[in-house]
């Protein structure tokens, strides 16, 4: 049985993140140029317009900024794990990354909670980053 929830579109902007991620590292792209982190990747940098980029991984570690409690699932693959945390971390570094908070009860996440990556290998080509707290 193939996974049901839907899949991150990867394309030439994107491939080294997820190919990152693969790898069990959180990768962005940053201007060599001006220094701006660029998240999401891009072409050219918003910052100075630069086309010249290389690729750093980052601590992983990061604070819960906001999250949501999803207690109907709005898509059938997520039937099964209601209620799920949904949560936006914020890096060490300064990104943002959109993702589900795990191995923590719903009603213990906490704005400004310590996390950690979590690794979730969903098909040969995807590894989603998802967090945990910090233990």
């Amino acid at each position: 049985m193939g996974y049901s929830k839907p899949l991150p579109g990867i394309n030439s902007d994107n491939a080294e993140f997820w190919k990152g991620c693969r790898e069990r590292e959180l990768r962005f792209q940053k201007c060599c140029a001006c220094g701006h982190v660029r998240w999401p990747a891009s072409l050219i940098c918003p910052a100075c317009h630069s086309r010249d980029a290389e690729w750093y991984a980052a601590t992983g570690h990061g604070t819960v900024y906001t999250y949501a409690v999803y207690h109907v699932a709005y898509h059938p693959g997520f039937a099964g794990e209601l209620p799920y945390v949904v949560a936006i971390v914020e890096l060490d570094e300064g990104q943002h990354l959109l993702t589900n908070l795990v191995d923590c009860k719903p009603e213990d996440v906490r704005c400004g909670m310590e996390v950690v990556p979590s690794w979730d290998e969903v098909t040969p080509e995807v590894t989603l980053p998802k967090f945990r707290p910090v233990r």
